[in-house]
């Protein structure tokens, strides 16, 4: 009995040994840490755009996002532009602006575009009295030659370079955006972007109010200053007066009937000799008659 005590003693201190070696060797585990959670970032607000967004039912929700968009299929689709569409067509300009649309290296395109109603306010026969060369000007005019956002027509520098090129003074395009609207002013013309008619990452066609006619349609052509008059040549009767003619037909210089007055008082001294010697004369006769 003894025996079995002693046994079940020194195997319980030998649990109790082995329980506390294991302890010792098993790794501590290390408390959970729980993550600080990350802080939530507003994103920021896209600029307000300045040009309001036409109905809904703009083509630019119908025609795909693509840089081969047709300018012509949009404006057919927006309605009520055919006047700028044929002046497009006849200036060959839309050919250009499918081939820049289409080029990776091209900024983009921005098409300030009159309705038909809009081109109803130019004076009767207006447009047919524009040469060919105007006709393509003016439809450049409407063409800035960079995509430009409904929210960035601030940001850009005056005079806004067209397709028609740089001519101070003759061909400039201003943009001033002020209380939520974009005004425009050629020189000659003054007017508002009304709407967007379509807008994608290359292109952007928004709707103005009237046609935008550059300065130098208006410019009056200086006529060259006239030469000062030459006085006119005296005629024949003026150049010389023609001499008076006698009783006898002779003709005598105007000069040679006025009398010189020396010679007049020669002649009288002549005179008065020539009588003082005939009585001189006379005197020494009647002298010698007595003698």
């Amino acid at each position: 009995m003894m025996i079995k005590n002693q046994s079940l003693l020194f195997f319980t201190i030998t649990l109790l040994i082995s329980t506390t070696t294991i302890a010792q060797l098993s790794p501590a585990i290390s408390p959970v840490v729980q993550p600080n959670p990350k802080p939530t970032t507003t994103p920021a607000a896209s600029p307000k755009p300045l040009v309001p967004s036409l109905p809904s039912n703009s083509p630019s929700e119908n025609i795909p996002d693509t840089p081969t968009v047709d300018v012509i299929a949009i404006l057919r689709q927006a309605k009520s532009f055919n006047t700028l569409i044929r002046l497009m067509k006849i200036t060959q300009l839309i050919n250009q602006l499918n081939s820049q649309l289409i080029t990776s290296k091209s900024g983009g395109l921005t098409i300030l575009a009159p309705d038909d109603a809009a081109f109803s306010q130019l004076k009767p026969g207006f447009l047919n009295s524009l040469s060919d060369g105007q006709k393509l000007e003016l439809v450049q005019f409407h063409v800035i030659s960079d995509y430009v956002s409904s929210s960035n027509f601030d940001t850009l520098t005056n005079p806004v370079r067209t397709l028609a090129g740089a001519k101070p003074g003759k061909v400039e395009l201003n943009v001033i955006s002020y209380g939520g609207s974009v005004n425009i002013s050629t020189g000659a013309v003054n007017t508002t972007i009304n709407g967007i008619i379509y807008t994608d990452k290359h292109l952007a066609i928004y709707k103005v109010g009237k046609v935008l006619l550059p300065l130098d349609f208006f410019a009056v052509a200086k006529t060259p200053a006239e030469a000062p008059s030459l006085a006119p040549e005296p005629s024949d009767s003026a150049k010389a007066p023609k001499a008076d003619k006698d009783n006898t037909g002779t003709s005598s210089d105007s000069s040679s009937s006025q009398v010189n007055p020396t010679e007049q008082s020669s002649a009288s001294a002549v005179k008065i000799n020539v009588v003082a010697l005939g009585l001189a004369f006379m005197v020494a006769a009647a002298a010698t008659m007595h003698a």
